[in-house]
């Protein structure tokens, strides 16, 4: 799991400014904006965590693993060999998301977020 936590430190999510439950309940220019955001933040993200790719990941509806209640995508920096089969990134994410380890007191503090926020957004200036 420690493997896992640099990616969720790393991970940030890009989320349209009308707060919806599912995709298929975005407009077709929410969605074109969703993913435009997403793009920059990716390149700020790779550039910040020093990553050589990402994984952009969208879980909607239940069983797709969403739990939260809002259409968002997780940026994930990503280098080669973080994972011995690239795609278990997926399976690390799902057994988090069920673990109770997700909870308030492991969260990082505002103070660490704010900080994070302000580097990053040196990157889209």
């Amino acid at each position: 799991m420690e493997h896992l936590k640099q990616y969720l430190t790393a991970d940030v999510l890009v989320c349209p400014l009308r707060p919806v439950e599912r995709f298929r309940d975005l407009h077709r220019n929410e969605v074109a904006d969703l993913f435009l955001a997403a793009q920059r933040v990716g390149t700020a993200v790779e550039k910040h965590f020093q990553g050589t790719s990402l994984t952009f990941s969208v879980q909607d509806g239940p069983e797709a693993g969403q739990t939260v209640k809002h259409v968002h995508i997780h940026v994930l920096p990503r280098k080669a060999g973080d994972f011995r089969r690239n795609d278990s990134i997926y399976d690390e994410l799902q057994k988090h998301d069920k673990e109770k380890e997700d909870s308030p007191a492991l969260w990082r503090s505002e103070e660490e977020m704010a900080a994070e926020a302000a580097a990053l957004r040196g990157y889209l200036q």
